[in-house]
């Protein structure tokens, strides 16, 4: 039977009102799913993103069975330094009337004499990085022959950041009887070898097997090109007065959307990796309380963040891993609000868009960039990336008079002798009874546009335009 309240898993007193303080009104899917194995002493693997409820998912049996003694009870092993402390703030929301349950943030950035001084005084639960863990391991002062109850938490970023052999090492020193929790948004290969190698008969869980990404999510991209990506975004900030997180690729990007947006007046701040522990917190902390509407933000600096409120994702360079994907725009649509992801596709992206449609994403549908309600501060430029195929090609269509097609020699005439363009940069060449389409490098394409409506066929004006290539329909069925 489903338990569908808090109520039906009979925990203790203490915890049902630390719940109830918390304002948790029915468990999410990941509870529903995971309680019941993980309070009988079940190893589990859980697919859960950040913002699913996961952490009181393997908080609440670790509350539920703690042991208190000197040396830690259980030990959660988390990617990044902002996760480690909303997990620890969340084990101590959950344990607020249970009697002083010791709960120890430990990662980089924090001083580790106070961390050595409170493990000699006795710690219940350890919330750590690999790096710091590790650090503690080698200088004795943590010891993890007690641990009853080991939590990898988002195990697919611990990978991706390169902590396997972290991992490994960490487990190596846990006692082989204890329960191992595993949750991770995907579960590649590598995180099923871990499981092979470190759980016993654990129970899988697939949160939304067949529906990865939370349904309260809009997914939607523009079609737009890289001189005019700037504008876009200005477009949706103006439209949407959005609380949005703006994911570029590199750190440079960041900087120079950054100061764009500043420069224009959006409240606005930047996260990557070369800032410090101090500079990190005071831009999340601006973000969070409202100082700043917008984030930009690499996708290294912003693992692990759990971030409320936030309306609108924003892929300014669609990622080339369709996990990263699924990791970002997880930001939004939580706590049953609907939040958009909105994507920039160049037409040379359409292959990651089709990567990210065939590791099971829901629907993305294509819309047009938005009115922004007024006058557009950046100008959009012409740009002929936009419309050239794989070769560079811009499509063009030429009529004589009202609608006449000009004539293959006549068209070849105007554009080598008159307008010397390189036959190289002259593509195909199809009359048709309304009309004549070409093709054109980009790079001689604003030449023929500005100079081909100047001249004449016979006695004939002509009139020219480019040919809007759309780009190939995705089904997301």
């Amino acid at each position: 039977m489903k338990m569908s309240s808090f109520q039906d898993f009979g925990l203790r007193e203490e915890i049902m009102k630390a719940i109830e303080r918390m304002g948790f009104l029915e468990p999410t899917p990941v509870q529903v799913e995971t309680l019941p194995l993980t309070m009988k002493g079940k190893d589990v693997i859980a697919q859960a993103q950040t913002g699913t409820g996961k952490t009181a998912a393997f908080g609440i049996p670790i509350l539920e069975s703690l042991t208190k003694g000197v040396k830690p009870f259980s030990l959660i092993l988390v990617p990044t330094r902002e996760l480690g402390a909303q997990v620890s703030n969340e084990l101590k929301k959950l344990s607020y009337y249970m009697d002083d349950v010791r709960v120890l943030p430990v990662y980089g950035g924090k001083s580790i004499d106070d961390q050595i001084d409170a493990f000699r005084k006795g710690v219940d639960i350890v919330v750590g990085t690999p790096g710091r863990v590790i650090d503690h391991l080698r200088r004795g002062t943590l010891s993890l022959s007690e641990i009853e109850v080991l939590v990898l938490d988002e195990a697919d970023r611990m990978l991706d950041m390169g902590f396997i052999e972290d991992i490994e090492y960490i487990v190596s020193k846990v006692k082989k009887q204890r329960q191992t929790l595993l949750f991770s948004a995907t579960i590649p290969e590598a995180i099923k070898e871990i499981a092979s190698r470190h759980m016993v008969d654990p129970e899988t869980i697939m949160i939304g097997e067949e529906q990865i990404v939370l349904p309260t999510t809009k997914q939607v991209y523009f079609n737009i090109e890289r001189k005019n990506k700037i504008w876009a975004l200005c477009r949706v900030l103006d439209a949407y007065r959005p609380k949005a997180m703006v994911f570029v690729q590199t750190k440079v990007m960041v900087d120079i959307i950054t100061k764009r947006l500043a420069s224009y007046g959006y409240r606005v701040g930047e996260l990557h990796g070369d800032l410090t522990q101090a500079k990190r917190e005071k831009v999340l902390n601006e973000f969070r309380s409202g100082k700043t509407d917008v984030l930009i933000a690499t996708d290294v600096a912003a693992r692990g963040l759990d971030i409320d409120g936030v309306t609108h994702v924003i892929n300014y360079d669609i990622p080339e891993d369709p996990e990263v994907y699924v990791h970002r725009i997880g930001r939004t649509g939580r706590a049953g609000k609907e939040g958009i992801a909105i994507t920039f596709i160049t037409s040379k992206e359409v292959h990651l868009l089709k990567k990210i449609n065939e590791f099971g994403v829901t629907e993305i549908s294509k819309e047009d960039v938005p009115e922004s309600g007024r006058k557009d501060i950046i100008r959009r430029v012409m740009d002929f990336e936009d419309q050239a195929d794989l070769f560079g090609m811009v499509l063009f269509k030429v009529v004589a008079g009202d609608s006449e097609p000009v004539e293959r020699s006549t068209l070849l005439e105007l554009l080598n002798r008159k307008m010397r363009v390189p036959e190289l940069a002259i593509g195909n060449i199809n009359m048709f009874d309304d009309r004549t389409e070409f093709e054109i490098h980009k790079d001689a394409a604003k030449k023929v546009l500005m100079e081909l409506k100047t001249l004449r066929a016979g006695d004939k004006k002509l009139k020219v335009e480019i040919v809007h290539r759309e780009l190939p329909p995705i089904s997301m069925q």
